[in-house]
């Protein structure tokens, strides 16, 4: 009787382990990332559905949907809703309905340039349950708004050498310095307009008329058309500054108030989402290269997005708060920008705190980039770009080639990525989870980066030609933005003199480094660095030789006069 009753306990305790490893298995399925040779698909995290693509096919868009058990439901049919950004859940329109199985399609008009267009909505599954809709899939957005582009420009062919471009561009500067590449901004609230001001352009979209700012775009056409006549690629970085009336409901609601540079874009209602849809589609119609007007290869949407108290404020902060509504005002302006123009690239845009907040209102840019690819990734890969700017730490630090050991290290852990340990960033980039959708390494813009002349002309020539040389040196950079062609009176009197002229105008040395740097001169720049940094250029960056000092980077102050 004993022998029994154990064996009967060593049959209930095998029971409950099997069911223990199978709740264990489940979970791990749940939530787990699955990878194959050539695609990354991220598991519905506790959803039995998974939309595997939305892709647009001539005027319909055609959703893919898999379940490997299809879940219960009152009528054996999934629903397919269309929601904009800013509903969750089974609550934006039902665009389509098939019966349930493990392998299905739908289609349905992509209604383009209506108001109901579906070009930058989310689509998610819902099954009816006791007469309630569930939702079952995560959120998917259509992946190739390309396919419908009216134009396709081809890009510009340019070298990374390149420059934030400020003061007279038609004074020979730029020629000059043979730049290859310019980045600009452009604000969002001084482009917009209401229909009684003076020189308002219409451009009606999506059943809505909207007015853009004549003479402000009249300005950026005869810049862009003289950048690209020289040329020279462009690169436009949109900003939120929320001080115009025209465009303050496009400041997000949690962000009114606040003393910032820039704001985080309002997703949260129809007014402001639609106004975004036709601002992406305005802007990359208009600047597609086709119609007289220029042609902007490169938009970039916000900056430093990662810095939340500094450039693109929230009074949130949470990661997944912040991240979450970037990513959805960054698939608007992809899908509509290149719905226009099927060439053109979108950039996010994060500092170098890869690591370490030197603010406590920032988010770490490594944790926002893992953050921003997640939500990327299960919501429809698309070929986003990163724009990086790997300044020194701190920023007033001189010495481009010799960062402080306590904030610049060679490994994934270091508390900053610059331009000496950049191949952190290029390895990471290289990592199956952050590839773009073709498997390809995304391209890498350092659209920003400067080094100050405050603490001695010397130290700028040879930083800057150092920075130059090492994005030289890797072949997935796509640009070197130098920062800035002028110094700026503000910077300075934080001892940022980062221009390669002063406030009059008057040429540093660190002009005629940079005029020579990807020129048949290079040879006696690289001579002059070599001279100031103590060590052959090309051997410090051919054999990834990295110096570093123990101060904390904290150089002496010259006095004030």
């Amino acid at each position: 009787m004993k022998n029994l009753q154990k064996k009967r306990k060593k049959k209930a305790q095998n029971k409950v382990k099997k069911i223990l490893r199978l709740f264990i298995l489940c979970l791990i399925l749940g939530i787990g990332i699955l990878w194959n040779e050539s695609s990354i698909k991220v598991q519905a995290s506790g959803r039995a559905v998974s939309i595997d693509s939305c892709l647009i096919q001539g005027g319909e868009v055609v959703c893919s949907i898999s379940a490997d058990r299809p879940p219960a439901s009152d009528d054996g049919l999934f629903y397919l809703y269309a929601n904009e950004v800013y509903q969750d859940g089974p609550t934006g329109n039902i665009v389509a309905t098939v019966e349930q199985g493990n392998q299905v399609s739908v289609s349905f008009p992509l209604e383009y340039n209506t108001p109901q267009s579906n070009l930058s909505r989310k689509f998610l599954v819902a099954v009816k349950q006791g007469g309630q809709m569930v939702q079952v899939s995560d959120e998917h957005y259509i992946t190739n708004p390309e396919a419908l582009a009216a134009h396709t420009s081809v890009p510009m062919q340019a070298g990374i050498k390149g420059i934030l471009a400020e003061g007279d561009i038609t004074d020979g500067q730029l020629k000059e310095l043979g730049v290859q590449q310019v980045v600009y901004n452009m604000m969002l609230d001084h482009i917009c307009a209401t229909a009684d001001t003076p020189g308002a352009i219409l451009f009606a979209y999506n059943g809505h008329n909207y007015y853009f700012n004549g003479p402000v775009l009249y300005n950026y056409d005869a810049m862009i058309k003289h950048f690209n006549n020289m040329g020279i690629k462009v690169t436009m970085v949109l900003l939120n500054c929320g001080t115009e009336d025209p465009a303050r409901h496009l400041v997000h609601p949690r962000a009114v108030g606040g003393d910032c540079p820039g704001y985080a874009i309002n997703v949260e209602d129809a007014q402001a989402v639609n106004h975004l849809k036709a601002i992406g589609a305005f802007l990359g119609q208009r600047y597609s290269g086709t119609l007289g007007y220029g042609q902007i290869d490169n938009w970039i949407l916000g900056n430093e997005v990662n810095a939340r108290t500094s450039w693109w404020y929230t009074d949130s902060d949470s990661l997944d708060f912040n991240v979450g509504i970037y990513v959805k005002a960054f698939r608007i302006f992809y899908n509509e920008l290149k719905g226009m123009n099927a060439n053109v690239r979108l950039y996010n845009s994060l500092d170098q705190e890869w690591n370490r907040k030197s603010n406590p209102g920032s988010f770490l840019s490594k944790d926002y980039l893992d953050r921003f690819n997640y939500y990327m990734v299960r919501e429809g890969n698309i070929d986003w770009g990163l724009s990086f700017h790997p300044y020194n730490s701190p920023l007033y630090d001189p010495y481009a080639w010799n960062g402080p050991s306590v904030w610049v290290k060679n490994s994934l852990t270091s508390p900053y990525i610059t331009m000496q340990n950049l191949d952190i960033l290029i390895d990471y980039m290289h990592r199956a989870e952050l590839l773009n959708p073709v498997g390809e390494v995304r391209s890498i813009s350092l659209a920003e980066i400067g080094y100050t002349s405050s603490f001695g002309y010397a130290a700028q020539e040879a930083s800057v030609a150092y920075g130059y040389l090492k994005a030289a040196s890797l072949p997935d950079i796509d640009a070197f933005m130098l920062f800035r062609q002028k110094d700026n009176a503000h910077e300075m009197k934080t001892y940022l003199a980062l221009g390669l002229t002063d406030l009059e105008g008057n040429k540093k040395p660190a002009y005629e480094i940079y005029k020579n740097l990807g020129t048949e001169n290079e040879a006696v720049a690289k001579a002059r660095v070599s001279e100031i940094i103590g060590m052959n250029i090309d051997e410090m960056i051919n054999q990834k030789i990295i110096w570093t000092r123990a101060d904390s980077g904290v150089v002496e102050m010259p006095e004030e006069e």
